[in-house]
């Protein structure tokens, strides 16, 4: 078998901000590698900025405009000369344009592959690709319901979970008891995350 060549990392950029900052800040500088933070202009004086071997301010406070601007963490990375993306979690760790446009930049995404971010981002999908593998999951509705979410919900027995089919972090989900919560419960799962997204079709777990 022909040997494998790894090459180490010289020098991170950590796409986050806060505690999920400092752990891998720490981490690189136990491993000797370079990093490099970045902030918006409220995170000027925050920890991670001032742990950092590098800072870059990417935008205004608000973060549509710092943490989720995928174009100035790029640029971020490139004019630091990063050959690493560490995406932490939350903002952009499940982005699968991020993570492509990292690597089309010629940096390594140290996640998942934005094939693998796309293949599981689909909650509903996710679950069919795991039963179609042979996976064991919890008792549910074969993909998103529609208008007949009432007859699926007595079919698998309360008390049911109520998923968005979009979103992460528990974000679009809730617990319904009863059949008679299930209408309010239908509505209340119908939030507006982070990143903009609205996950409007809902599936089911027993």
């Amino acid at each position: 078998m022909p040997s494998v060549k790894i090459t180490p990392f010289k020098k991170v950029l950590i796409a986050n901000r806060g505690e999920i900052a400092l752990r891998v800040i720490r981490t690189l500088k136990e491993m000797g590698i370079a990093s490099v933070a970045i902030y918006s202009e409220a995170d000027r004086s925050s920890l991670h900025v001032r742990m950092a071997d590098e800072a870059v301010c990417i935008g205004p406070s608000r973060s549509a405009d710092s943490y989720l601007n995928i174009d100035a963490i790029i640029t971020a990375a490139k004019i630091t000369g990063a050959d690493a993306v560490h995406p932490g979690y939350g903002f952009l760790s499940e982005n699968a344009d991020f993570a492509r446009a990292v690597t089309a930049a010629g940096m390594t995404f140290i996640g998942p592959s934005a094939q693998a971010i796309e293949m599981l981002g689909v909650k509903s999908k996710a679950r069919e690709m795991a039963v179609k593998g042979g996976v064991a999951v919890t008792p549910g509705s074969n993909g998103v319901v529609g208008k007949n979410y009432r007859e699926v919900a007595q079919k698998i027995g309360y008390p049911i979970m109520i998923k968005a089919s979009l979103g992460g972090g528990g974000k679009g989900m809730r617990a319904c008891m009863e059949e008679k919560d299930l209408e309010r419960m239908m509505n209340s799962g119908r939030v507006v995350l982070t990143d903009g997204r609205e996950p409007r079709r809902i599936a089911f777990l027993h």
